[in-house]
């Protein structure tokens, strides 16, 4: 990733340009040399912000203090969008909290470079190396471990049974312009057919990034990113796919404005059945129901669909998990503290209690929603594997496919306007 302090100074300049204040940012890093009392305080940090999760969570930390009394763990819970802010400040400021949810990549890549991330490989390699190998993938660099997942999955289509019903659609769409003759039919029955989080940004980047697996395969776009060239005609087109979506007006009402995990947001408008569909993750229905009332039976999952004529299969995937990593010199406790998080026990609550799915093999059995079965079943028998392309590449890169598909979106950039700024951030990172 080359020189570590060009890293930190583009940190710095991401911080600035996020108008985070150092001062603002707690200080992070527990009390690891047992203060006065003889306790250890470990300080946790996740993005576990809504219920069920965040009560599990917290209960999940109260029974490893039980376990282990000279422990105290400290939970800061931030929203997705504020806590990569928090992050990449963090980063640059060179203080990391004990324990932080990482979705590895390349985010992870540029916080091992600066030198702020513990080396797990031998410290956790008694029990880590039993989890399953799709799920550990993200957070292995250069062969190394430097997170360990609680959680893997994929992006793909939750919707609404009833709603389809209701227009006409008898079946989810595999193919691109099945998937719009199907938004064609929900607006003409009045419909809402899709639900986005414009303001986030990063939920719009899902569908850029599956158009470009599409049209040009999955290996086109980390090849891309090798060769810092994103300006392809597969490129342009996945683009244009979007275009053709964002003309047919398919978003809620306000959507540039609306977040995803909020009373009015992306997921509630789904939970309420205001929208007939969504493109999120696996967590998508526990947030549906936390935020709007949840679908219940009526709720559904498809795959992203296949693009015709395109080089991408329908079983090469995009998403990736949840994990956690260690600051640089995080005490033994925040080791300990992995290792009961990454147990069969803790794995088979968390499948029973929030939804995710299992990364512990023994833990499968718990798994009886069918939707997230299928979500399983998808992942298992995929063919290829993308990262979420914010966290796969260098954090301003990142950002930048953020930013650029959110203004197609908007309407402000071009199919090939979008290729083009994604291009020049790749090759200022150089």
């Amino acid at each position: 990733m080359g020189d570590p302090a060009l890293s930190r100074r583009g940190f710095l300049a991401a911080s600035a340009a996020a108008g985070l204040s150092m001062t603002a940012l707690s200080g992070c890093g527990g009390d690891s040399d047992g203060g006065s009392s003889g306790t250890t305080t470990v300080e946790w940090w996740n993005i576990s912000t809504t219920e069920p999760t965040k009560g599990v969570w917290a209960a999940l930390a109260k029974k490893f203090e039980a376990q282990n009394p000279k422990v105290k763990i400290k939970i800061v819970e931030l929203e997705n969008e504020a806590y990569k802010s928090k992050m990449t400040a963090l980063t640059a400021s060179g203080k990391l909290p004990d324990i932080f949810h990482t979705w590895g990549g390349g985010v992870l890549r540029q916080q091992v470079d600066a030198g702020l991330v513990e080396d797990l490989t031998d410290r956790t390699k008694p029990w880590a190396d039993s989890l399953l190998p799709v799920a550990r993938e993200p957070y292995l660099l250069d062969e190394k471990v430097y997170g360990i997942p609680f959680d893997i999955g994929m992006i793909g289509f939750w919707y609404n049974k009833a709603l389809f019903k209701q227009a006409g659609v008898s079946t989810p769409p595999t193919t691109w312009s099945g998937f719009l003759d199907a938004v064609s039919k929900l607006k003409a029955k009045g419909v809402t057919p899709l639900a986005l989080a414009g303001k986030e940004k990063w939920p719009g980047m899902y569908y850029w990034a599956y158009l470009a697996m599409r049209t040009a395969g999955a290996e086109a776009l980390q090849k891309a990113n090798g060769d810092k060239d994103f300006t392809g005609d597969d490129f342009v087109q996945a683009g244009q796919h979007l275009q053709d979506l964002v003309d047919l007006q398919p978003f809620q009402k306000g959507f540039l404005g609306a977040a995803y995990s909020t009373p009015n947001g992306q997921a509630a408008a789904v939970g309420n059945g205001k929208a007939a569909m969504e493109l999120m993750g696996q967590w998508a229905p526990v947030v549906q129901a936390d935020q709007g009332k949840g679908l219940g039976d009526d709720l559904g999952f498809f795959p992203f669909p296949a693009v015709e004529g395109g080089k991408g299969a329908i079983t090469e995937v995009f998403g990736g998990g949840g994990g956690h990593a260690l600051r640089q010199g995080a005490p033994q406790a925040a080791v300990d503290f992995l290792k009961f998080f990454a147990s069969e026990a803790t794995d088979l609550e968390l499948v029973k209690k929030t939804g995710v799915l299992p990364v512990v093999p023994a833990a499968e059995s718990a798994l009886t929603d069918p939707n997230l079965q299928a979500v399983q079943k998808q992942l298992k028998g995929a063919t290829g594997f993308q990262l979420y392309l914010d966290q796969a590449y260098a954090p301003a890169l990142g950002q930048e496919v953020n930013d650029s598909v959110a203004a197609l979106v908007a309407g402000s950039k071009s199919p090939e306007q979008v290729t083009e700024s994604i291009t020049k951030t790749a090759k200022e990172e150089q």
